[in-house]
């Protein structure tokens, strides 16, 4: 009896261990979470000792390793990494003939859909996005009031009509019941600032052999500091509260045609405005208009004249050009872009009678910048620095005999900035910035050199 259930537990671990191989071959252990290298499309990324394709998401504004935009959170520099070899490739030298098509998304990767299934899951035709957001500000100073309770409801939808064109709708619009029912504010002010409603990113991708096209409403970030926008001058920004709201907010995007080209670790773009938009200043008498009634000397009254916008025409359509490279480990970028100032000068005029005025008239004025940006990760460190010089902007000086009140200026503008990653998740953000201006005017009303600094320390 014993020998005879001795042969049954053989045979039955026989057929155990068989099974199990069986298993095994036919089921793959679960492939691990892909990873990724490469900083500009296309992407590679591997899982497995797999190559998968990149997704190709059309054009975008490609943001440096390491150097957030303003506004966005900073990480550190990518390092370029050779192309991945595959299981295949790694054994043999070269892919085999025979082997089965790669996987082209997470779904085929992990079974959810195999290659060429008609079947397999596909992304939604359209898809929708937004927030709805309340800013809400009280100002103690006297006269106290309420100066804020502005609601944002912004709705964006986007989709694919083929693997090479996109589009993407995003309208967004305000109300501010403080402007509504208060009477601190003047008449103009409370009309333009009471509600609003505008386009936000509207716009078509669509890629053609080695470039990719965004034609639309779209924002073009080339700044990559954390707050500021020292290189960021293609956006218009909105003006009405300073710096409060969040960045995307701040941006006014610009309707403009742009093509990107990519090749190895470097990156070409090209932009055309055609029809520009501007700095959203508000009106006279509005909390942050750039000029206030205690700037007017002793003995003077002002007077506004109503913001003049440029013709529509080609000769004050804007335009630009950035090239951008990542070099052992530094990402450096370079840009030159002519347009018309999106912030205004301050022309003013002297009228003696009937009282001695100040009439200021905001105008847009043509400019030229070219200007770069450089960032590293050193450990835990990332260092970032960007600078634009400026010509052809004009500033308003003090003395009264000056025509139009302004003179042209031209400057440069840097930044040197860090980020720091400290124990227990915190961030800290250390900035010097500094405004230089050439051949210096005594009677303008900034130094001919402006410094700041600005810390940043976030858990």
């Amino acid at each position: 009896m014993s020998g005879g259930w001795g042969w049954i537990g053989c045979v039955g671990l026989g057929v155990l261990g068989w099974s199990l191989c069986v298993q095994a071959q036919n089921n793959p252990a679960t492939a691990a979470a892909p990873s990724c290298s490469g900083r500009f499309p296309p992407v590679t990324c591997v899982a497995g000792g797999r190559t998968l394709n990149g997704d190709a998401t059309g054009p975008t504004t490609i943001m440096a390793p390491g150097a957030a935009a303003a506004g966005s959170e900073p990480h550190a520099p990518a390092q370029p990494s050779a192309k991945p070899e595959t299981t295949a490739e790694t054994q043999t030298g070269a892919a085999p003939e025979d082997a089965e098509p790669l996987p082209l998304n997470k779904d085929e990767l992990f079974g959810i859909g195999k290659p060429g299934d008609a079947t397999a899951k596909k992304p939604p035709a359209v898809s929708f996005r937004g927030f709805l957001e309340n800013e809400t500000a009280y100002t103690y100073a006297s006269p106290a009031h309420w100066s804020r309770a502005v609601t944002y409801a912004q709705l964006g939808a986007s989709g694919q009509l083929s693997d090479n064109l996109k589009w993407k709708v995003t309208v967004r619009g305000n109300v501010d019941p403080i402007y509504i029912w208060s009477n601190f504010y003047n008449d103009a002010v409370k009309k333009d600032e009471q509600s609003g409603i505008l386009f936000e990113e509207t716009y078509i991708d669509a890629s053609v052999s080695d470039w990719d096209f965004r034609i639309g409403r779209q924002n073009i970030i080339w700044g990559e500091v954390v707050g500021l926008f020292v290189a960021d001058v293609v956006s218009a920004q909105n003006q009405l509260e300073f710096i409060l709201p969040a960045f995307d907010i701040i941006r006014i995007p610009q309707w403009a045609a742009r093509g990107e080209y990519f090749f190895g670790d470097s990156h070409l773009e090209l932009i055309w405005i055609p029809y520009p938009t501007y700095n959203n200043i508000g009106k006279p008498g509005a909390d942050f208009y750039p000029v206030q009634p205690g700037s007017t000397p002793s003995g003077f009254t002002q007077s506004f004249l109503g913001e003049v916008i440029p013709e529509r025409n080609v000769s004050n359509t804007n335009y630009g050009v950035r090239l951008s490279t990542l070099k052992s480990g530094w990402d450096m970028s370079g840009f030159y872009y002519s347009s018309v100032d999106a912030a205004p000068t301050f022309d003013r005029t002297l009228l003696s009678t009937p009282t001695p005025t100040l009439q200021y008239q905001p105008v847009h004025n043509r400019i030229w910048q070219v200007g770069g940006t450089v960032g590293k990760a050193f450990g835990s460190v990332v260092f970032h620095a960007e600078g634009v010089y400026t010509s052809g902007r004009q500033y308003e000086v003090t003395t009264l005999t000056q025509p139009n009140g302004v003179v042209p200026q031209n400057t440069l503008e840097y930044v040197l900035s860090a980020d720091f990653t400290l124990p227990k998740d915190l961030f800290l953000n250390v900035q010097f910035i500094q405004n230089v201006f050439f051949n210096h005017d005594p009677n303008l009303l900034y130094n001919a050199y402006d410094t700041y600094a600005s810390v940043l320390l976030r858990g």
